[in-house]
Protein backbone atom coordinates (compact mmCIF):
# COMPACT_ATOMS: atom_id res chain seq x y z
CA UNK A 1 0.00 0.00 0.00
CA UNK A 2 1.38 3.41 -0.96
CA UNK A 3 0.97 6.15 1.67
CA UNK A 4 1.48 9.55 0.06
CA UNK A 5 2.48 12.77 1.75
CA UNK A 6 -0.77 14.31 0.56
CA UNK A 7 -2.75 11.60 2.36
CA UNK A 8 -0.91 12.25 5.63
CA UNK A 9 -1.46 16.00 5.29
CA UNK A 10 -5.21 15.45 5.12
CA UNK A 11 -5.05 14.66 8.85
CA UNK A 12 -5.28 17.62 11.24
CA UNK A 13 -2.84 15.85 13.58
CA UNK A 14 -0.25 15.28 10.84
CA UNK A 15 2.52 17.10 12.75
CA UNK A 16 1.85 15.17 15.96
CA UNK A 17 1.73 11.93 14.00
CA UNK A 18 5.06 12.60 12.28
CA UNK A 19 6.71 13.65 15.56
CA UNK A 20 5.66 10.34 17.09
CA UNK A 21 6.91 8.37 14.10
CA UNK A 22 10.25 10.18 14.15
CA UNK A 23 10.63 9.48 17.86
CA UNK A 24 10.15 5.76 17.36
CA UNK A 25 12.36 5.67 14.27
CA UNK A 26 15.16 7.41 16.16
CA UNK A 27 15.01 4.82 18.94
CA UNK A 28 14.85 2.07 16.34
CA UNK A 29 17.94 3.46 14.60
CA UNK A 30 19.95 3.19 17.82
CA UNK A 31 18.83 -0.41 18.18
CA UNK A 32 19.87 -1.05 14.56
CA UNK A 33 23.35 0.35 15.18
CA UNK A 34 23.69 -1.93 18.22
CA UNK A 35 22.63 -4.85 16.03
CA UNK A 36 25.41 -4.08 13.57
CA UNK A 37 27.98 -3.89 16.37
CA UNK A 38 26.82 -7.28 17.64
CA UNK A 39 26.70 -8.94 14.22
CA UNK A 40 29.75 -10.82 12.98
CA UNK A 41 30.65 -13.45 10.40
CA UNK A 42 29.54 -16.30 12.65
CA UNK A 43 26.00 -14.99 13.16
CA UNK A 44 23.15 -15.13 10.67
CA UNK A 45 20.55 -12.54 11.57
CA UNK A 46 18.48 -9.72 10.13
CA UNK A 47 17.08 -6.46 11.48
CA UNK A 48 13.45 -6.12 10.43
CA UNK A 49 11.14 -3.32 11.59
CA UNK A 50 12.94 -2.87 14.89
CA UNK A 51 13.43 -6.55 15.70
CA UNK A 52 16.50 -8.78 15.48
CA UNK A 53 15.50 -11.92 13.61
CA UNK A 54 17.84 -14.87 14.09
CA UNK A 55 18.00 -17.27 11.16
CA UNK A 56 17.65 -20.96 12.03
CA UNK A 57 19.60 -23.78 10.37
CA UNK A 58 17.91 -24.87 7.15
CA UNK A 59 16.91 -28.22 5.74
CA UNK A 60 18.88 -29.93 2.99
CA UNK A 61 16.32 -29.07 0.31
CA UNK A 62 16.81 -25.39 1.16
CA UNK A 63 20.60 -25.25 0.95
CA UNK A 64 20.60 -27.57 -2.05
CA UNK A 65 18.41 -25.16 -4.05
CA UNK A 66 20.65 -22.30 -2.95
CA UNK A 67 23.79 -24.20 -3.96
CA UNK A 68 22.46 -25.23 -7.37
CA UNK A 69 21.18 -21.78 -8.33
CA UNK A 70 24.22 -19.90 -7.02
CA UNK A 71 26.56 -22.29 -8.83
CA UNK A 72 24.93 -21.80 -12.20
CA UNK A 73 24.35 -18.07 -11.78
CA UNK A 74 27.86 -17.45 -10.48
CA UNK A 75 29.51 -19.22 -13.42
CA UNK A 76 27.26 -17.50 -15.96
CA UNK A 77 27.84 -14.04 -14.49
CA UNK A 78 31.59 -14.59 -14.29
CA UNK A 79 31.91 -15.87 -17.86
CA UNK A 80 30.00 -12.87 -19.16
CA UNK A 81 31.46 -10.23 -16.81
CA UNK A 82 27.98 -9.23 -15.65
CA UNK A 83 28.51 -8.62 -11.95
CA UNK A 84 28.90 -10.31 -8.57
CA UNK A 85 26.87 -12.85 -6.64
CA UNK A 86 26.74 -13.32 -2.86
CA UNK A 87 25.21 -16.28 -1.08
CA UNK A 88 23.46 -16.06 2.32
CA UNK A 89 25.90 -13.95 4.32
CA UNK A 90 25.87 -10.60 2.51
CA UNK A 91 24.12 -7.94 4.60
CA UNK A 92 22.15 -5.47 2.51
CA UNK A 93 21.16 -2.17 4.12
CA UNK A 94 17.89 -0.57 3.09
CA UNK A 95 16.61 2.64 4.64
CA UNK A 96 15.07 0.95 7.68
CA UNK A 97 16.02 -2.72 7.63
CA UNK A 98 19.07 -4.95 7.22
CA UNK A 99 18.62 -8.26 5.39
CA UNK A 100 20.71 -11.29 4.45
CA UNK A 101 18.96 -12.66 1.34
CA UNK A 102 19.71 -16.24 0.35
CA UNK A 103 21.22 -14.98 -2.92
CA UNK A 104 22.07 -11.45 -4.10
CA UNK A 105 23.36 -10.23 -7.43
CA UNK A 106 24.72 -6.79 -8.29
CA UNK A 107 25.37 -5.70 -11.86
CA UNK A 108 28.98 -4.78 -12.53
CA UNK A 109 28.45 -1.01 -12.44
CA UNK A 110 27.36 -1.28 -8.79
CA UNK A 111 30.26 -3.47 -7.70
CA UNK A 112 33.02 -1.09 -8.79
CA UNK A 113 32.99 0.61 -5.40
CA UNK A 114 32.97 -2.57 -3.33
CA UNK A 115 35.99 -3.30 -1.12
CA UNK A 116 37.29 -6.63 0.15
CA UNK A 117 36.68 -5.63 3.77
CA UNK A 118 33.16 -4.35 3.15
CA UNK A 119 30.42 -5.93 5.30
CA UNK A 120 27.34 -3.83 4.52
CA UNK A 121 26.10 -3.55 0.94
CA UNK A 122 23.53 -1.55 -1.03
CA UNK A 123 20.36 -2.98 -2.48
CA UNK A 124 21.19 -5.57 -5.14
CA UNK A 125 19.67 -5.65 -8.62
CA UNK A 126 18.43 -9.21 -8.12
CA UNK A 127 17.55 -11.08 -4.92
CA UNK A 128 16.44 -14.60 -4.10
CA UNK A 129 14.75 -15.97 -1.00
CA UNK A 130 14.17 -19.69 -0.49
CA UNK A 131 11.11 -20.44 1.57
CA UNK A 132 11.23 -22.20 4.90
CA UNK A 133 8.60 -22.41 7.61
CA UNK A 134 10.26 -19.71 9.72
CA UNK A 135 10.91 -17.21 6.89
CA UNK A 136 8.00 -17.64 4.47
CA UNK A 137 5.78 -14.92 5.95
CA UNK A 138 8.48 -12.24 5.87
CA UNK A 139 9.68 -13.36 2.43
CA UNK A 140 6.19 -12.87 1.00
CA UNK A 141 5.23 -9.70 2.88
CA UNK A 142 7.78 -7.35 4.46
CA UNK A 143 10.69 -8.30 2.21
CA UNK A 144 8.49 -8.30 -0.89
CA UNK A 145 7.35 -4.75 -0.15
CA UNK A 146 10.74 -3.48 1.03
CA UNK A 147 12.71 -4.95 -1.87
CA UNK A 148 10.36 -3.33 -4.37
CA UNK A 149 10.36 0.04 -2.57
CA UNK A 150 14.18 0.11 -2.72
CA UNK A 151 14.51 -0.71 -6.40
CA UNK A 152 15.54 -4.37 -6.30
CA UNK A 153 14.42 -4.90 -9.86
CA UNK A 154 13.96 -8.65 -9.75
CA UNK A 155 12.98 -10.92 -6.86
CA UNK A 156 12.65 -14.70 -6.95
CA UNK A 157 10.90 -16.65 -4.22
CA UNK A 158 11.82 -20.32 -4.48
CA UNK A 159 9.51 -22.91 -2.95
CA UNK A 160 11.55 -26.11 -2.46
CA UNK A 161 8.50 -28.07 -1.31
CA UNK A 162 6.41 -27.38 -4.42
CA UNK A 163 9.49 -27.03 -6.64
CA UNK A 164 8.50 -23.78 -8.28
CA UNK A 165 9.75 -20.19 -8.53
CA UNK A 166 7.67 -17.02 -8.20
CA UNK A 167 9.30 -14.23 -10.21
CA UNK A 168 8.60 -10.58 -9.40
CA UNK A 169 9.87 -7.66 -11.47
CA UNK A 170 9.83 -3.86 -11.32
CA UNK A 171 8.99 -1.94 -14.46
CA UNK A 172 10.42 1.54 -14.96
CA UNK A 173 10.16 3.66 -11.81
CA UNK A 174 7.54 1.48 -10.15
CA UNK A 175 7.88 0.86 -6.41
CA UNK A 176 5.62 -2.20 -6.37
CA UNK A 177 6.29 -5.48 -8.12
CA UNK A 178 4.18 -6.71 -10.97
CA UNK A 179 2.00 -9.70 -10.01
CA UNK A 180 4.04 -12.86 -9.65
CA UNK A 181 4.79 -15.01 -12.65
CA UNK A 182 4.95 -18.57 -11.35
CA UNK A 183 7.33 -20.98 -13.07
CA UNK A 184 6.76 -24.70 -12.54
CA UNK A 185 9.46 -27.36 -12.56
CA UNK A 186 8.57 -28.34 -16.13
CA UNK A 187 9.18 -24.79 -17.39
CA UNK A 188 12.08 -22.43 -18.04
CA UNK A 189 12.67 -19.14 -16.27
CA UNK A 190 14.34 -16.12 -17.86
CA UNK A 191 15.83 -13.32 -15.80
CA UNK A 192 14.58 -9.79 -16.37
CA UNK A 193 17.77 -8.21 -15.01
CA UNK A 194 20.59 -10.63 -15.83
CA UNK A 195 21.03 -10.50 -19.58
CA UNK A 196 20.68 -13.85 -21.34
CA UNK A 197 20.22 -15.86 -18.14
CA UNK A 198 17.55 -18.44 -18.91
CA UNK A 199 17.48 -21.86 -17.26
CA UNK A 200 15.11 -24.75 -16.62
CA UNK A 201 13.43 -24.42 -13.24
CA UNK A 202 14.45 -28.03 -12.67
CA UNK A 203 18.10 -26.94 -12.66
CA UNK A 204 17.46 -25.40 -9.23
CA UNK A 205 16.25 -28.70 -7.79
CA UNK A 206 17.98 -31.49 -9.74
CA UNK A 207 21.75 -32.03 -9.65
CA UNK A 208 22.01 -33.71 -13.06
CA UNK A 209 19.87 -31.13 -14.84
CA UNK A 210 21.92 -28.43 -13.16
CA UNK A 211 25.15 -29.95 -14.50
CA UNK A 212 23.71 -30.27 -18.01
CA UNK A 213 22.48 -26.68 -17.96
CA UNK A 214 25.84 -25.47 -16.69
CA UNK A 215 27.63 -27.29 -19.50
CA UNK A 216 25.35 -25.61 -22.04
CA UNK A 217 25.98 -22.17 -20.57
CA UNK A 218 29.74 -22.73 -20.67
CA UNK A 219 29.79 -23.54 -24.37
CA UNK A 220 31.28 -20.77 -26.52
CA UNK A 221 28.62 -18.65 -28.15
CA UNK A 222 28.29 -19.17 -31.87
CA UNK A 223 29.31 -16.09 -33.76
Amino acid sequence: MNITGEKILERPDAKLLMDKVNYFLSAEYQKRMAFREWLDEDKKAEFINGEVILRSPVKRKHWKASTLLSRILGVYASLNDLGEIAVEKALIALTRNDYEPDICFWLSEKTKGFSDDQMIFPAPDFAVEILSRSTAKNDRTIKHQDYAAHGIREYWIIDPNRQLIDQFILIGNDTEYMPAKTHLISQDIKSFVIEGFEIPVAAVFDEQINKTTLQELMKPKQG
